[in-house]
Order: C-alpha cells, then sequence, then structure tokens
C-alpha cells in the first residue's frame, strides 16, 4: 500500500486543481467567443481592410491572448500554491495537534488537552475533544478511587475472615456458636458490598432497567412508614409522616423511587439518637414535588453536605462500620434519582443539628 497523502498536500492539490479547471474552462471560452468577437469588431472599425492584413491581425490576437492567457494561469497557479500552502497549514495544523493529542490520550494521558484559536468548526471541535477529555479523565479518576476504596473496604472482612480461620485451624480460636456467627456476618458483608457496588455500577451507568409510572407521594410515603415502624419502634424513635394535600404526583420507578426513601428514612432511624423523632415530609414547590427525610441526629457540616453522596465516604467511619453500613446506599440514591429525571441534595444547620435529605422529582397533573 503506497504512502497516503497528508491532509496539506490534499488541500494543496485541490487548489491546483481548481486552477486548473479554470484555466481550461477559460481557454476554452476564449478559444470559442475571441475570435467571432474580434471580427465583429474589426468589421465595425477598420472595414477598408483587406484579407490578408485581416488574416494577419486575428492571428496576431490570438497569439496575444493565448500568451496572456498562459501568463494568467501561470501566476494563478503560483498564488494557488502560496495560498493553498498557507491555508492547508492553517487547516491541518489544529487538527495535526488533535491527532497527536488524541494518540497521547489512547495512552493513558487523560490530561492532554488542545488550544482552542478559533471559533470556527475546527475550534468547536476542539471544545468537543476537551469536553470529552475532561469526561474521559474524570472517569479515570473515578476507577482509580473506585478500586482503592473497593480495595480498602474489601481488607477488613477478609483480614477478619482470614484471622478465625487460622486461629480454626491452629486450634486457638474455638469452633462454636460465636465463631461461626462471626464468620457469618463478615461474609454477609462481603456479599452486601459486592451487591451494592454491583447496583451503583449499573446505576451510574444507566444500565438498570427503570418502570416509569404514576406515583401518588402519599400513598408510597404511608407504605414507607409502615415498613419501618417496627424498626424505628425497636430504636426507640418514633417516624412520623407530613404530607400536604395537594397534588402529589410524580413520573418515576416505584421501586426505585421507594428504594431511594428507603435508604435515606434507614440511614436516618440508624443514626439518630434513642426516643428521638424522624420526620417524612412531602409538599409541592414549583413545578416538583419535594420529599424530605429529617433526623435529629450528628448533622453535616458544609464540606460532609457536599461529600455526603459520594461513594464509600462517611461522616463518621468507626460508627457507619460498626453499624453495618457498606458506605455508597447514598451514591445509589443520587444514581436512582438522577436516573429518572429528580435530584438529591442534603441540608443541615451543621454539626449537632440534624440533617434533612430531600429529593425533587417532577411533578405531573
Amino acid at each position: 500500500m503506497g504512502r497516503r497523502l497528508r491532509l496539506r498536500d490534499r488541500l494543496l492539490l485541490s487548489h491546483l486543481v481548481v486552477v486548473a479547471v479554470g484555466t481550461a474552462t477559460v481557454l476554452g471560452a476564449v478559444g470559442l467567443v475571441a475570435p467571432g468577437a474580434f471580427e465583429a469588431a474589426m468589421g465595425h472599425s477598420m472595414p477598408g481592410m483587406d484579407d490578408m492584413m485581416s488574416v494577419l491581425v486575428r492571428a496576431a490576437f490570438q497569439d496575444a491572448v493565448q500568451t496572456a492567457l498562459l501568463v494568467a494561469a501561470l501566476a494563478a497557479a503560483v498564488a494557488a500554491v502560496v495560498i493553498g500552502v498557507a491555508l492547508s497549514a492553517r487547516l491541518s495544523r489544529p487538527i495535526g495537534r488533535l491527532a497527536a493529542a488524541s494518540r497521547r490520550i489512547a495512552e493513558g494521558r487523560y490530561a492532554e488537552r488542545v488550544p482552542v484559536l478559533s471559533a470556527d468548526e475546527i475550534g468547536e471541535l476542539a471544545v468537543s475533544f476537551n469536553q470529552m477529555a475532561d469526561s474521559l479523565e474524570s472517569t479515570e479518576r473515578r476507577r482509580l478511587q473506585l478500586v482503592g476504596d473497593v480495595a480498602h473496604e474489601l481488607r477488613t472482612p477478609l483480614a477478619t475472615l482470614d484471622g478465625y480461620l487460622e486461629g480454626l485451624q491452629d486450634g486457638v480460636v474455638e469452633a462454636g456458636e460465636p465463631t461461626w456467627k462471626l464468620l457469618r456476618r463478615e461474609t454477609a458483608r462481603l456479599s452486601r458490598l459486592v451487591d451494592d457496588l454491583q447496583q451503583l455500577w449499573r446505576a451510574e451507568a444507566r444500565q438498570l432497567p427503570l418502570s416509569p409510572a404514576r406515583v401518588d407521594i402519599a400513598t408510597m410515603l404511608e407504605a414507607v412508614r409502615e415498613r419501618f415502624a417496627t424498626t424505628a419502634r425497636e430504636h426507640g424513635s418514633e417516624l412520623r409522616l407530613s404530607v400536604r394535600e395537594g397534588q402529589l404526583t410524580v413520573q418515576a420507578d416505584p421501586e426505585r423511587l421507594a428504594q431511594v426513601v428507603d435508604n435515606l428514612v434507614s440511614n436516618a432511624i440508624r443514626y439518630s439518637p434513642e426516643r428521638a423523632p424522624v420526620d417524612l415530609h412531602a409538599t409541592t414547590e414549583g413545578d416538583s414535588v419535594v420529599i424530605a427525610v429529617e433526623d435529629r441526629g450528628a448533622g453535616l457540616s458544609a464540606e460532609q453536605r457536599e461529600r455526603v453522596f459520594e461513594r464509600f465516604y462517611r461522616v463518621d467511619p468507626s460508627r457507619a462500620r460498626a453499624l453495618g453500613g457498606s458506605g455508597i446506599g447514598l451514591a445509589i440514591a443520587r444514581a436512582l434519582t438522577e436516573a429518572m429525571g429528580g435530584r438529591i441534595w442534603a441540608e443541615s444547620e451543621g454539626p449537632g443539628h440534624g440533617s434533612r435529605f430531600c429529593i425533587a422529582l417532577p411533578r405531573v397533573p
């Protein structure tokens, strides 16, 4: 396979082709039109000219026209080469930078960017390329962070399992009911973490199947309150429901929306002090229905409010692990809410003042 022409060479060649076609067109048109026009003009201006003189003048005219056309064609070719080289270099240079940057990104250098030097289509291509690079860099950063977080989360239960199994093997640990319960608890923790990771990945990749339907929020929240009534009572808390009268209907997946609300209510009960109430609200704000879960727990700082929906982020790591949380429940809740066209956020007046987690979904008539 022969060497392919570069873009710059093809652009220059296209300029020369245009010049050649234009010159041939002009030569042909002049050759057809000029003799007749010349004779018509000579007949009107010099009627007494004999035939010999007429032939000589006609020949001289044709030679002059052809010479002028050849000189013009040569000048046009030279101008086309000069301008073509300049334009092709101007057009091919940013495209070459894009190609080189693409190769570097393919090698894993995701911080690569290209300058945006114009507002034309090439400039738009550079902007789109930089946006793609930003997305790839962010994805790679999240992937590396996820790998590190997963390794960190798996280390503790695996170390516990390995230590107890080694103790059982050496006869140091007694193979009694407490030991088996502990081993089952750690394996259940691993299974729960794997299941949550799989669900989070599918939710963030928008690969969880959703079945949108009209959901009456008041009815759904009443079902949530009934599900967690026993849990709240065992914790010494009270789950209070307050629903504003009006049209509280949204278009969402009923099961996924209930999963999100269940996660927020479960966290609120888990991290609330004993005998502290947990409030479940629903109201309308503009074109949205807002569901809020409010607790009287430890509260959140401004930084914690921003990071609480990150995977594996824990406000109190030691307490969260002791209570059995995987650290990605809120990340799953955010991914599911956004997949249903809503948004989720946290509110708090600061540490010691409790937290309020809110879900907003578009209201439908």
